[in-house]
Order: structure tokens, then sequence, then C-alpha cells
């Protein structure tokens, strides 16, 4: 079985893994196992699925996958260098860029130029310029900026192949014209939102996502900021959010106390609590519980 199989194995095993626990184990496979080139990353897609879980909620899972991203990308750095420079340009020119009067990737690479990992340092980091796509796609000037943008969002730490990366960013700028009925300034806002959410480093598992198709470019325009968030931002905001609600209804009228409800941190029975209407009027209302002996704070309908 081939090195490249062998990884499309584990690749396919990496997404169909319920657990963390199984996730970290098949990540230690491919640290410790995976014999890792340019060629083979390109082929199994190995480096899109380790990049993606870069964001994971768990903690353990995305510092393996940081890991393994840096590892792989050594690597690949070190075969180029062993290569003994093969092909030879001048400093700051790709060798394999042609030059394109118009926006189109005909005369792009069908490879990315930078290493098929997600992540890399500055030097690494790719662009519409330096993938050899050029300007005026639209025959607008504001639309084809807008569309170098997104691509330069997407691009900039992905391996994947340029015209894949085009395809979407051209579908991204599109969906939003379309949307807002021509270059309107809710038409720029919505790309300058997309691509700030997009270009995040903290955030890498959106990128991938709309690169790999896994979120649709229709659904993905359709997204707000929050909802492009990471989970770890998502969680942090969810928490910051419960907590000012607890001390806006702790201002207001006083607690009951009552031994009704159980404390899921202390086992202890010593708790306070309230009830306000916070959905509308047809929804049952919310109980806030706070444990008088750990301070723990809970919620429910």
């Amino acid at each position: 079985m081939s090195a490249a199989v062998e990884l499309k194995s584990l690749v396919k095993s990496l997404h169909g893994a319920s657990t963390d626990e199984e996730v970290i184990g098949i990540l230690n496979t491919l640290k410790q196992e995976a014999k890792i080139t340019e060629a083979i990353l390109r082929e199994s897609k190995a480096g899109l699925a380790v990049g993606k879980l870069r964001s994971h909620a768990a903690k353990e899972v995305a510092d393996l996958a940081k890991e393994i991203v840096k590892k792989w990308k050594t690597e690949v750095e070190r075969e180029k260098h062993g290569a003994g420079g093969a092909t030879k340009a001048a400093p700051g020119k790709n060798p394999v860029m042609r030059k394109a009067s118009t926006m189109s990737v005909s005369t792009a690479p069908t490879t990315p130029v930078t290493p098929t990992i997600a992540g890399g340092s500055k030097t690494d980091l790719r662009t519409a310029k330096g993938d050899g796509i050029k300007s005026a796609v639209t025959g607008d000037k504001t639309r084809d900026k807008c569309l170098e943008l997104i691509y330069d969002a997407l691009a900039f730490d992905s391996g994947a192949p340029t015209e894949l990366i085009f395809s979407r960013a051209k579908n991204i700028e599109s969906a939003v014209v379309s949307e807002f009925g021509g270059t309107t300034a809710a038409y720029k806002s919505k790309i300058r939102s997309l691509f700030v959410n997009l270009k995040d480093k903290n955030n890498p598992g959106l990128r991938e996502s709309v690169v790999t198709g896994d979120l649709p470019v229709q659904k993905f325009c359709k997204m707000t900021s929050q909802d492009m968030a990471s989970e770890e931002r998502k969680a942090a905001d969810k928490k910051i959010e419960e907590e000012n609600l607890f001390k806006t209804l702790g201002a207001e009228d006083a607690q009951a106390e009552t031994d009704a409800f159980q404390c899921g941190r202390c086992k202890q029975r010593k708790c306070r609590y309230r009830q306000a209407q916070t959905r509308s009027a047809d929804e049952p209302m919310t109980t806030f519980v706070t444990c008088t002996v750990c301070n723990n704070r809970w919620k429910f309908s």
C-alpha cells in the first residue's frame, strides 16, 4: 500500500471519528508514522483535514493538530531544500508563473505555490498576485478588488489548488453582489465582514470549510460575524452573556432560597433561584439558580 493511500485511509478515519479520544489517537498515528512529502499531502488532502482541527473546541486536539501542521511544514521545506533547487528563478518570482492579462486561472499552476499544509510563515502566505491571478474579470473595478480580497483571505494559509480557491472566491463575490443589487455600501460592508472573519488567524476552520465546500457558499454569505466566529470565541461570548444576565437579574428582585435543586458541581442543595420571562410570552419561564455553597450558576426553561 502506497504512503498516499495509507494517509487517505487515516484521513477518512479522522473524518469519521466520533469522540475526541478517537481523533487524538488518529492524530498521534499521523504524527509518529506518516511519511510526508508535498506530493503525498496534495494527493491525500491530509493537510486540509488536520489544519481544520486547529480550531477544535478541545484544546488537546487543537494543540496536537497545530503541532502536526508545523512538523509537516518543516518536512516539506526540508524536502524542497534537499532537492537542490531544481527550479531557479529571480528572487520573488515563481518559476511556474506566467503573465496573465486578465484574472484567470488558465495560466496559473494547477497545484498550490506554497506547501499543501494549512499554516506557514509570513513569507509563505499566498495572495492573488502571488498565485498569478490578475485583475479585470467582472468589468467593475470595485467588484474585482473585492474578489481579490476574498481570494487573499481564502488562500493565505491554504494548500488547496489555485483554481478551487478562485472558484470559491468568485462564487462568494457573485452571491454578495446579487444579494445587495450592486456595489452598494451594504455590499462593501458585507465583503469587509467576510474578509475579516476569513482572514482571522485564530479561525482556520472557517477558511477550510469554505474552500473544501463543507460550508456552502450561499450559506456562508448569509452568516453574521457571530455565526462565523470560532467555537472558542462563541463559547467565551456565551459565558460572558450568561454572566451579565445573571448579574442583571441578581440586581433586581431578591432570590428565593430552596433545596429543590442540586448543584452539579458540589452536589449540595443550598441554592437561590428566581424566574424570569426571557423569551416570548407563550414560552416557559427561565429559572436561574445559584448555589450558595460554591457559587455555581445554571439555568433551565
